[in-house]
């Protein structure tokens, strides 16, 4: 059976845990520093997930953008790019948003019914992949395994990181807290839901360093994989 990767969930919150503010505007909650600590963890990973409601929101690239490390990455014998992932229950996305078209292969995974109307957007700028009747993370993190990915960088948003902490499917959370309150309103790093034990009992706190005016946490779940 093909090892499923290890899962990294990554979120940037304020003091409150909100990850953004009710303003049309992206709220930069990260510092240039952290900005770069992410850029890292991002050129060690073999693919980063991001979910579609982030991208229609944000627009973002997901891209490592320092030259020595994706240098570096070639240097090893991978791909310059992490492999980049979303996933869509809806089938709702454009492909001309900037992650359909900037560096890297691109993969995106969607229950039975939004098959047809992925394709259908995103022509050959993804490789498209169905997981039965329902959007299914186990099927996605198995297809994933079978790629070749050993390292998988979650970077939200709050729906994907509630399935993947409520499914019990993540090795390690790294959250960057800075230092403000946006006092309600927006997004939060998850929504309500039934976690499990391994995530309802207390975790390892593995790490904790200040990043600029960031402070960065590591936990990791009491029954996450060895070698974290």
């Amino acid at each position: 059976m093909t090892e499923r990767p290890y899962v990294l969930l990554s979120c940037a919150m304020s003091v409150d845990g909100y990850i953004d503010d009710p303003t049309p505007e992206r709220l930069l909650l990260s510092n240039a520093e952290d900005f770069d600590r992410v850029d890292e963890v991002r050129a060690s990973c073999d693919a980063i997930l991001i979910g579609s409601n982030t991208i229609r929101r944000d627009n973002p690239r997901l891209l490592v953008n320092s030259e020595e490390r994706r240098a570096a990455r070639v240097a090893r014998g991978l791909p310059e790019y992490p492999l980049k992932v979303t996933l869509t229950g809806s089938g709702d996305l454009d492909g001309e948003l900037k992650f359909f078209n900037t560096g890297g292969e691109r993969v995106v995974y969607c229950p039975d019914r939004a098959l047809t109307k992925v394709k259908t957007n995103l022509g050959d700028r993804a490789d498209v992949v169905a997981t039965g009747e329902t959007l299914d993370f186990g099927i996605m993190l198995d297809d994933l395994g079978t790629r070749g990915i050993r390292r998988l960088m979650v970077e939200g948003g709050s729906q994907v990181h509630t399935r993947f902490l409520t499914e019990g499917l993540a090795d390690e959370i790294q959250l960057a807290i800075a230092p403000i309150f946006v006092g309600g309103g927006g997004p939060r790093f998850v929504n309500d839901g039934t976690f499990i034990n391994t995530f309802r009992d207390r975790m390892r706190v593995a790490e904790v360093t200040t990043v600029g005016d960031v402070v960065l946490v590591r936990y990791i779940p009491t029954k996450a994989k060895l070698g974290a």
